[in-house]
């Protein structure tokens, strides 16, 4: 069988989680799967982060062309390489293919349709019409967790329930798992002036849907009897940050929140391993890879109660009431003050991890694919 595979998101510079998601994707199949030939496409050239590795049955074509690619050199391409099957790792689909190409789309969340408000005018428009059209014409769909499946239901009824496969995701067990040098730790704290500070972290991209602002709220609550506690958001500031800038810069504390800026993926260990404890209080996820990550580094973890937040987490992290500040506030007293708390939290955390890999992802997700 030969599959071709969308990957023109691996020439970003920008590392967010889809990308990872898929450049893990393709640092396993074709090690899982070697009777079955693989035709990686792309438009330029690869972030050295995200390159996919050379393989035997691995075929990467770098198709540079000026715009709508994925609709005009793509698509061409396609017709003249006749794939058995297509897999397209974001919502997207070529509007012209051959009637007897088979198409799986993974769906990654429908955030836009849920909170349409935290998106540009111009992106809302391209996320409806290129996600309807990738749903409605998959022959299966991936979803990522069992609330984008939820999602894809609620705003798509006539699909099928037996079209979408639940596929979790992983995350780098080699990078979080091992225990990070004190050299290293010590560089990493430095960098960002956080070396001997207890702090509270978040990771990720600085934009409305995380709700950061609850998070802000509650460390300055916190702040009252914590004078030396830091609050660190360990990633860049996105579309329709100002807001949270704003609040940030406003804080009678602001000199105690600091943002990273873009990381590299090795820096990001230090700053798990050495947190008090990890907040995600975002109003809606699709997955929530970095709630795996503070696990494998035995962080305390703290979710909003929605979408998979919930799903992911489960019992081995606190849940506050998403938007209250003073639940969330709550819940981090209980982690910063109680120490068997902090143990628990810790274990059931490490035996939670265990239930998520990238080889175990990219395997289910070959078990779709292979079998159209």
């Amino acid at each position: 069988m030969k599959i071709a595979i969308h990957a023109s998101d691996l020439d970003h510079q920008r590392i967010d989680g889809t990308r990872v998601y898929l450049a893990n994707m393709l640092k396993n199949f074709g090690l899982l799967d070697k009777k079955d030939s693989f035709v990686i496409y792309h438009q330029n050239d690869f972030n050295p982060h995200l390159a996919p590795p050379i393989l035997p049955n691995y075929d990467i074509k770098k198709l540079p062309f000026p715009s709508l690619w994925t609709q005009t050199r793509f698509a061409w391409q396609l017709f003249w390489d006749k794939p058995d099957v297509l897999w397209m790792p974001v919502h997207n689909v070529p509007m012209f293919r051959r009637k007897n190409l088979k198409i799986v789309v993974t769906i990654h969340d429908l955030a836009f349709k849920i909170f349409p408000q935290y998106f540009t005018k111009k992106d809302l428009e391209k996320l409806n019409r290129l996600s309807d059209m990738a749903i409605k014409s998959a022959d299966r769909i991936i979803a990522i967790s069992n609330s984008t499946k939820n999602d894809i239901l609620k705003f798509f009824p006539q699909i099928p329930l037996e079209k979408i496969t639940v596929v979790h995701h992983g995350f780098d067990a080699q990078l979080f798992l091992k225990k990070v040098e004190s050299g290293q730790s010590e560089k990493v704290l430095s960098k960002f002036k956080i070396k001997d500070s207890k702090f509270v972290l978040y990771v990720g991209a600085i934009q409305p849907r995380k709700n950061l602002e609850v998070l802000i709220d509650a460390f300055e609550k916190l702040k009252i009897d914590n004078k030396d506690l830091k609050l660190v958001f360990a990633g860049a500031p996105a579309w329709k940050h100002e807001a949270v800038l704003e609040k940030i810069e406003n804080s009678p504390h602001k000199n105690d929140i600091i943002i990273t800026g873009t990381l590299a993926f090795e820096e990001l260990p230090a700053l798990y391993q050495n947190a008090c404890a990890f907040v995600f209080p975002s109003l809606y996820e699709g997955f929530g890879i970095p709630i795996l990550e503070a696990f494998a580094s035995d962080t305390p973890v703290v979710v909003a109660d929605n979408s998979s937040l919930l799903e992911v987490a489960g019992e081995a992290a606190l849940h506050f009431q998403t938007g209250d500040a003073a639940d969330l506030e709550k819940c981090l007293r209980q982690i910063l003050n109680d120490a068997g708390l902090r143990e628990n939290l810790v274990k059931k955390g490490r035996d939670k991890a265990q239930n998520f890999s990238w080889e175990k992802c990219a395997q289910l997700t070959l078990d779709v694919i292979t079998k159209m």
